[in-house]
Parts: C-alpha cells; structure tokens; sequence
C-alpha cells in the first residue's frame, strides 16, 4: 500500500494541509507518499489573482482552521491582484523536484508550498526552484534544467491525467492506493488522528 497525496501548490488549502501531510509520513515512514499535481489554474482558469474574490477569505479561514501561515511576502505578491497562478508552471516545478528525489517529494511539495504562500516566490520562475533546490540540499542546476526541458510539460500532464483517473476532483486529496484498491483518507482538510482512524480501517 501506499499514500497519494494529489494536491495543487497554489491551492491554499492544500497548503493547509502540509502539516497533517507530514505528520502522516513521519508516522508511516513504510508507506510511500506518491505526489500527484492536480491542476487546479489551467486553460481559462489561468487568470490575474483578483478574477477569483474569495481568495483573502478563503485564506483566512484556512489559517484559522490549520494554523497555515500566509506570508508577508505573499501578501506582497498579490497585493495589487495581477499575479497569474499557472498550475501547469507548477506541476512541471513538482514533476523536477520530484524528479531530482522521488523519495522526498512530500516534503519538497510542502516546501514549495512555502515558497510561493509565505516567500511570495511565484512557481513559474526558475529561480524559485533554485531556492527550494538549495535549501533541501539538491542540485539546483538540475532542477532548473528539468523544468524548463519540454519533458516535463508532459509529466506534468500526466499528474493531470492521473489526478483525474483517481477520481479526484478537488484538492487536497489523500488516498490509500493498494493495488487497484482505493481509499480516500482525506478531502480538504482533516488532522493527522482523523487520517490514522481512517488509515487503520483500511489496513485492517
């Protein structure tokens, strides 16, 4: 068995939930954590920040609920509303992170979550994928290569693809995948405990 996490970097409830998504790994280091970028800003959706007016809302109730921290640098981003979230720029940023160290994609997921919600780094610039690089202690060179190498365009398709055949519809999702077994452990929000109760159910 294994977790799949789909979420989207720069959906705020999905930042929301990186703390229970590390918690959860950190207890169940036997199973693997699959990240699977959704593409919440694609095609028509890829429009300045201030098309979508519940965003300040929506991201004071995610603080509220999960403790996540919205960043002055963020707040800086998005200030005059002209920012674009390109979901497609940020899967092909997950697609060569994950590319660089499979084994830790959780947590460079969480990272560059950080980045672009507390930083204000936009994930459609190289040099935000230098920084995350860096910090988690990989070849920054590499990851920049990869996410502007054409290749990546189409893993980062394929998330998409999968996302939808795992029947995602909304992010974050957590799923038990074992076999062609799946389980949902969590949708949009919920505590480490709550997805352990639903994780042993599964196992048992």
């Amino acid at each position: 068995m294994k977790l799949v996490y789909v979420f989207d970097a720069y959906c705020g409830w999905s930042h929301g939930f990186s703390g229970t998504l590390s918690e959860v790994a950190s207890r169940h280091p036997e199973l693997p954590v699959e990240v699977v970028s959704g593409g919440l800003f694609t095609g028509s959706r890829r429009v300045p920040i201030r098309e979508f007016g519940y965003v300040q809302g929506a991201n004071a109730k995610i603080a509220e609920l999960t403790g996540a921290e919205f960043g002055a640098g963020y707040e800086q981003l998005i200030a005059d509303g002209s920012f674009v979230m390109d979901s497609e720029a940020a899967a092909r940023g997950v697609a060569a992170l994950r590319q660089a160290a499979p084994d830790r994609a959780a947590q460079l997921a969480t990272a560059l979550q950080h980045a672009f919600y507390v930083d204000g780094l936009s994930l459609s610039d190289p040099a935000t994928y230098r920084t995350v690089a860096e910090a988690a202690g990989l070849d920054a060179e590499a990851v920049i290569a990869a996410f502007t190498a054409p290749g990546t365009r189409a893993a980062a398709d394929a998330d998409f693809r999968r996302a939808a055949e795992l029947g995602v519809t909304g992010f974050p999702t957590l799923l038990a995948v074992d076999g062609d077994s799946v389980t949902p452990l969590a949708y949009g929000h919920a505590t480490a405990d709550e997805v352990d109760v639903r994780l042993a159910a599964v196992a048992a």
